[in-house]
Order: structure tokens, then C-alpha cells, then sequence
């Protein structure tokens, strides 16, 4: 049987090899060696920082930003900026070395190595001293929850929004068809269906369908509508306390049933198992599809590209937030691991005392606060940015600000402290329905629970589940032989994964 082709990014959670090096480095620094001269800045001096940089410029030391950062918090700061590409190089490196910080920025949240550094007794638990701060004593539990390795908290967790996804449905089409915009699967079905056949751009051609969906399907548009029948975010936990795969469950495959349902109407477009990220937004652009299910933050870029092309483009946009299905209760599967967005950890070579860590805490703690925040994320009012009559924040200098602001604001401790009015409507719009989908997000209960099988081996297993879905999707293998393949993945390891990731739920919930 030929086999879809399948590309690009993969949901692979924490699955990734864990070289030699990593196992090296923990060794030594668990036994103290290489110390390389640290642990001294806590006491006396700056504070270090080993930030991660995702921008193509480092700030200059003692630049506006981190000067102000310094008055602020009344503590001297010295920033090490590590470049995104390489910090799981530079990460092995430092652990080997021992020369890291009081401050290291350890992420992304779902890598082996990390985790793995993070649980090898090098850093503090830190979950007795948040309560004494006035602002990390605010995190919300259940990205704490979703921080925790084994059931400790070995960093400050870096808070992101829990649950950014939602159904971006064109506006425009829906008035030319008399449509009202969809809450429900069954309507947004019917809105597909008519998007497809019932010439919504009006043009006289039958040139558009409903869903415009692209290779990630598995990873991210479909995993979000499934959420919506039930299913939950890659793994779910019963009342036994049993875990069991998402890609296995009858929520799971109802969905796979309905929407492959769709595709054959012709109302998702027919070629999305080989589209790229970029072909999709092309697409949108050129009204070629009429339901997007992405990130409620994304209709500012589909107009913006849109009206590059035809200034006057009607297009216009709904942004739906509370899709629900059947009797299934309002929910959204979270697109940030919980709003969990890595840790800011404290290496006990450095941070030698609980005062020294309190010390720390305290400077973590105030860059929570709105002043810091506003400084990390807009800059100086005057230099960076303005606030107009309505409140509403714009960038002044473009260039400035990405120099001088952006790679703090890319390493805020939260990106949830305060939200700025923006001159984009829709900007507005996604920020308030991210808000609202906070007590409705759905988090993956292993998150917080350790499977050597599972970072061995998911990445390949979900890539096997992944290929299955796209199979069947497209009517290459119904759903018998969807379930036959899924099956075979237990001989493969996933078994073995489920029993470790039980075990660990039982040792850290018993």
C-alpha cells in the first residue's frame, strides 16, 4: 500500500536522543566537579542570566532596557545570551563545564535533554518558596502542575497562554451567503459544504472549499478540532489511573470519522497532506479557502497578506472561540503544553543557600511586576513606543525596538502580566478570546511525569500514528486498518510507554 508522503514539524513531545555528553556533564556536576569558578555572583555581585536569544541581535550590556531593569529591581544584572539555534549545544556544554548561572532558561519544555538536566539534582526545587512572593505565588496551578517533573519544581515556570487555538471563519463569505458564523461542528460542517459549492466570494467560479488545512493536520488543526468530540491532548489518564494514548481513543477516531467525511465532500482542500505553512497562507491570501483552525492571533497576518496583493480585498474575519460538539462540554486542547513555556532554574553551584535563592526569587519575582513587564515587552515610552488618547500601544521605532527590546520581551518570565491595547482590531479581538479559552483548556496529564520509552521512542511512534491518520484521512486504509496499525505500535514500545507513564502517575499521585 503506498504511503502518503509526510513532511515538516512533528508534535513530538519530549522524544529525542540524549547524546553521551548530556550523561557526562550530569555526572560530574552531580558529584561537584567542574565547578568553573561559580557560585559566587549570588552573594555578592550581579545576578547572571543565561537567556536564551531568539532574535538575529544581542542587546548591548548595560543597554537602556537592562539598565532600567536594574533600577527597577534594585539588583545589578549581567546577561549571557544564547542563541536559540544552538542552546541545546551551549546547554551541554555548560552543564559539563559547570559554567551556567544564578538564572538559566531552560527550555523548550518538552526536550529530553532538559528534563533531564533539570531532575539531576543540579538545580533547586523551588516550590516551598513561591508562596512567599507576591507575584509567582499567583502562577496558575495548572501550569505549575504541568512544570513539574516527578513531582517536583525544579524552576520558576515561564508562563505563556494555556489555549491560543480557535476556527478563523471568513466573515465576508458568511454575509454574502446569508450564513450565521458556526459554534457548533454541525453548523461549521454546513458552512464548509456551502464555502465549497455555493460560490461565497461570488465570482462565478468554482474556485474555493470550505477547510484550509496543511500538512501538520495531525499536529495542529485536526488535534485542535478533536478536542472539541472529547478527545484529549496526546494522552489521558482514567479513573483507574490508567494512561492511554489520544490517537487510540474512540474520541479520537470519531473525529478522524467526521472529518474525513468532510474531505470527501470536497470541503477541505484536497491536497492538504503536502501543503506547506507558507502555500496555506498563500492560499488564504487568494480567498481560495474559507475556515482556518489556527491560532486566534492569526487574523491580523491573513488580512495583512491578503491586502499586500489587492489592497481592496473584502476579506473579513470571525474568530471562534467556543466550538463545541454534541454534548461534549466547551473545551480547547492547550497549544503550550498547559502555558508552560520552559523554566527559569537556579543551579545549586551557583545559588549556594536558600537566602542566595530567595535573593534570586525575589529579582524573578519583580520582573513579573507591570513596570518590568512594559519595559521587556514595549521598551521607554518616548523611545520605543507610544500610548495614544484610546490607550492603544504602537511601536515608533521598528529597528530600535528589535535591537534594544526584543530579545527581553522574548524572555519574559510570563507573557500574561498585562495586555496592551493594540491600533488592530482583530489583535484585540485574539487576545480576549485567549483569555477566555484559559478556563476551558485541556492539558496533557503525562506532562509532568518521566517514560525513558517515551523519549526514546515517541517520536518515531507518533510519526507511525501520524502517517495512519493521513492515510486514512485521504481513504487510502478505512478505519479497521486505521486501528490495525495504531495496535501494532504497542509491540513497538507505546505499550511500554503507557506502564511507565502509569507507574510514574501512581508513584507522584500515590
Amino acid at each position: 500500500m503506498r504511503r502518503v508522503p509526510v513532511g515538516g514539524p512533528r508534535r513530538a513531545g519530549r522524544a529525542g536522543a540524549v547524546g553521551a555528553v548530556l550523561v557526562t556533564a550530569l555526572a560530574l556536576t552531580a558529584c561537584g566537579g567542574g565547578s568553573g569558578g561559580g557560585g559566587e555572583a549570588s552573594a555578592e555581585g550581579p545576578i547572571t542570566w543565561m537567556a536564551t536569544l531568539h532574535t538575529p541581535t544581542t542587546p548591548e550590556a548595560d543597554g537602556p532596557i537592562e539598565s532600567a531593569l536594574e533600577e527597577h529591581t534594585g539588583e545589578e544584572l549581567e546577561v549571557s545570551w544564547v542563541p536559540a539555534a544552538s542552546s541545546a549545544e551551549k546547554l551541554n556544554a555548560a552543564l559539563s563545564t559547570g559554567k551556567l548561572a544564578d538564572i538559566v532558561s531552560m527550555a523548550p519544555a518538552d526536550s529530553a535533554l532538559v528534563r533531564q538536566s533539570l531532575k539531576s539534582g543540579m538545580f533547586w526545587d523551588v516550590e516551598d518558596y513561591l508562596a512567599d512572593f507576591p507575584n509567582l505565588s499567583k502562577i496558575d496551578e495548572q501550569t505549575t502542575a504541568s512544570a513539574r517533573i516527578d513531582g517536583h519544581l525544579y524552576g520558576v515556570p515561564v508562563q505563556k497562554n494555556k489555549a491560543r487555538y480557535g476556527v478563523l471563519v471568513r466573515q465576508d463569505w458568511l454575509d454574502n451567503l446569508g450564513l450565521d458564523v458556526p459554534h457548533t461542528i454541525d453548523d461549521l460542517t454546513a458552512v464548509a459544504e456551502a464555502f465549497t459549492k455555493d460560490d461565497p466570494d461570488g465570482n462565478g467560479k468554482d474556485d474555493t472549499t470550505g477547510f484550509l488545512d496543511r500538512e501538520e493536520s495531525f499536529d495542529l488543526g485536526f488535534r485542535s478540532l478533536s478536542g472539541y468530540f472529547g478527545a484529549g491532548d496526546d494522552f489521558t489518564v482514567d479513573d483507574a489511573g490508567q494512561v492511554h494514548a489520544v490517537f487510540a481513543s474512540d474520541e479520537f477516531k470519531r473525529a478522524m470519522e467526521w472529518y474525513r467525511g468532510v474531505y470527501e465532500s470536497g470541503a477541505v482542500n484536497q491536497e492538504f497532506v503536502t501543503m506547506q505553512k507558507t502555500n496555506q497562507l498563500d492560499a488564504i491570501a487568494q480567498g481560495k479557502g474559507g475556515i482556518v483552525v489556527t491560532g486566534l492571533f492569526e487574523a491580523k497576518g491573513y488580512l495583512a497578506t491578503a491586502q499586500d496583493s489587492n489592497p481592496e480585498t473584502p476579506m473579513e474575519w470571525a474568530l471562534v472561540n467556543d466550538m463545541t460538539q454534541g454534548d461534549v462540554p466547551r473545551r480547547i486542547l492547550t497549544d503550550t503544553g498547559g502555558g508552560m513555556g520552559g523554566w527559569l532554574a537556579f543551579p545549586k553551584e551557583y545559588v549556594k543557600s536558600e537566602a542566595e535563592l530567595k535573593k534570586v526569587l525575589g529579582f524573578v519575582d519583580k520582573l513579573l511586576d507591570e513596570e518590568a513587564y512594559g519595559l521587556m515587552t514595549n521598551g521607554i515610552e518616548g523611545t520605543h513606543y507610544e500610548v495614544d488618547g484610546d490607550g492603544v500601544v504602537s511601536i515608533t521605532d521598528q529597528t530600535l525596538w528589535e535591537q534594544e527590546v526584543q530579545p527581553y520581551a522574548s524572555s519574559r518570565p510570563s507573557e500574561k502580566v498585562v495586555t496592551y491595547k493594540s491600533a488592530e482590531p482583530y489583535v484585540d479581538e485574539g487576545n480576549e478570546k485567549m483569555a477566555e479559552n484559559e478556563e476551558y483548556s485541556v492539558v496533557n496529564p503525562t506532562q509532568s511525569l518521566t517514560s525513558e520509552t517515551y523519549d526514546r521512542q515517541w517520536t518515531t511512534l507518533y510519526g507511525e500514528a501520524k502517517d495512519a491518520y493521513n492515510q486514512y484521512l485521504v481513504g487510502q486504509i478505512d478505519m479497521a486498518e486505521y486501528e490495525a496499525l495504531v495496535d501494532g505500535l504497542g509491540g513497538q514500545g507505546l505499550d511500554q510507554i503507557l506502564e511507565e507513564f502509569t507507574a510514574s502517575h501512581a508513584e507522584v499521585n500515590g
